[in-house]
């Protein structure tokens, strides 16, 4: 054990020199990954299609290359899929992280590379640590065992290639370097099973017998597991089992609907939380700093970042910045080349820059999880925050919600209609029903105009459902675990249609 402690500091030290560099000379190193990715790809078909070798700046890139969403990529990922290779990337592609950022049903097949794998998943694994390490340099995690929480993978075999689809969790856990798989548990036939339920209880009977120091994963499924080592063991908090847990390391979702929630399943001990920005299509962002809400954006892992303003979304030519160009307090739609082949590719979500020197994010929302029924553009973080100040003020905890709009209602005016699934449902609904509205008027100006004397908006509707009403959704959606997640908002009412009729 003090042998791989020592490997792991000298590569944690290694690390932290290199993200300094990237802090010092953030232009640089974004202009040398451009011209890098470039090269790499110049003589596959799209980097022949775009004439590639030719390009020699960012503007020439922007003129020539489109911006792409998934739907435009998908041919030739599905020629890839199909056992095609130097379509996109110049590399063999057999790992395909099926994307599960919303409960829709159609699946996302995002290509992993090995480039991806080690430039990126990897150097985020290794900088979690060492950002972590290096604000807590008195940490015993590497004393005890960590726990993830993988999604599962199946093998499809095309003309006798095998390739890998499943989530990006259970695809980089299969791929682990030996220092961390000696501290991980449970084995990768537990971590790696398919039917969620007996998986969560087989993990719970393992870990409940180890001493468990560290955890990642998506907060509301990191929840059910500990919630179930609970009911096995009969201890009254997770601390009584894991005494020497210290850190949680999230991402995926808004933390604070869950913070009160987890500071009691660990008895209200000390427990840090450590933010993570990672996603299918790579590791963008990691906490820095203690008691921080925002994240360094990770510039050296193989991906070339532009921005759009939000305002200018749907726009016909909107304009799309590079980093030197971002202002403080914008929202921006990410747009990302990397080293798996997506190329000027619109990953859907919404950041907001905290700090320019370094440049430090927030993640704001979905570019498809929003509601604009009249103008109100009601975005995520907006939803989170109200959320979080009604809770507050009726000192209720909120595990699950959605919301979507009503177009028609009492004389044609429109509402918000919330489905929320409460710890225990509020004393007074009309409280904090007023509660969330005076939030949301204090946190979106355009909302505050709209709910202006019921003129457009009517005050918001809200549902109380039971406990497990969300579970339920998704295990009747087939999306139980793993990087699955409960949509917050939708300009729809596919998701809120759905729920209604469970309850």
């Amino acid at each position: 054990m003090a042998l791989l402690n020592s490997v792991i500091s000298w590569i944690m030290k290694k690390r932290m020199h290199q993200i300094e560099l990237f802090i010092k000379y953030p232009h640089e190193v974004q202009q040398e990954w451009f011209k890098t990715l470039l090269s790499r790809a110049q003589d596959t078909e799209w980097g022949k299609t775009y004439d590639y070798k030719h390009i020699k700046t960012i503007e020439q890139y922007r003129q020539r290359v489109p911006v792409s969403s998934y739907d435009d990529l998908k041919p030739y990922i599905d020629r890839t899929r199909a056992g095609e290779q130097n379509i996109l990337w110049p590399t063999v592609i057999k790992w395909y992280a099926k994307s599960s950022g919303t409960t829709a049903g159609k699946s996302k097949f995002i290509p992993v590379s090995k480039h991806a794998i080690e430039e990126c998943h990897f150097k985020g694994g290794k900088d979690l640590l060492s950002l972590y390490v290096n604000s807590h340099p008195e940490t015993m995690i590497f004393d005890g065992k960590s726990i993830g929480l993988g999604g599962s993978n199946q093998i499809n075999e095309i003309n006798n290639e095998s390739y890998y689809e499943g989530d990006l969790s259970a695809i980089l856990i299969q791929n682990l370097p030996f220092w961390v798989e000696m501290q991980r548990t449970p084995n990768l036939e537990v971590t790696l099973m398919s039917e969620w339920e007996e998986k969560i209880q087989k993990m719970a009977q393992i870990t409940m017998h180890h001493d468990v120091t560290k955890m990642a994963g998506v907060p509301s499924w990191s929840m059910v597991l500990i919630k179930k080592v609970l009911e096995l063991s009969g201890e009254e908090n997770i601390k009584k089992v894991w005494p020497n847990f210290e850190v949680f390391f999230w991402g995926g979702v808004n933390f604070e609907p869950y913070r009160k929630q987890f500071n009691r399943l660990f008895g209200n001990e000390p427990v840090n939380y450590w933010q993570t920005y990672n996603a299918s299509e790579g590791f963008f962002g990691i906490q820095d700093r203690k008691d921080a809400d925002d994240m360094l954006l990770m510039l050296d892992y193989g991906v070339f970042y532009e921005f759009i303003p939000s305002d200018q979304l749907n726009t016909d030519n909107p304009k799309i910045i590079g980093l030197d160009e971002v202002q403080l307090h914008v929202n921006y739609a990410l747009l990302i080349t990397t080293n798996a082949g997506l190329w000027r590719y619109k990953i859907g979500d919404t950041i907001v820059f905290t700090s320019l020197q370094p440049y430090r994010i927030k993640v704001s929302g979905r570019t498809q999880n929003f509601i604009n029924s009249v103008g109100e553009e009601l975005i995520v973080d907006n939803a989170d925050k109200a959320i979080a100040v009604a809770c507050q003020k009726c000192k209720v905890n909120v595990n699950e919600y959605t919301a979507g709009p009503v177009y028609e209602l009492n004389a044609n005016k429109a509402c918000h209609e919330w489905i929320i699934e409460f710890e225990e449902a509020p004393k007074d609904m009309n409280a904090f029903i007023s509660a969330l509205d005076n939030a949301l008027k204090s946190f979106n100006s355009d909302y505050e105009a709209k709910r202006y004397k019921n003129m457009v908006l009517n005050e918001p509707m809200v549902h109380s459902v039971g406990n497990g009403t969300f579970y339920k959704w998704l295990k009747m959606k087939g999306k139980l675990g793993g990087q699955h997640k409960v949509p917050r908002l939708a300009n729809n009412r596919e998701y809120l249609d759905e729920i209604l009729e469970l309850i």
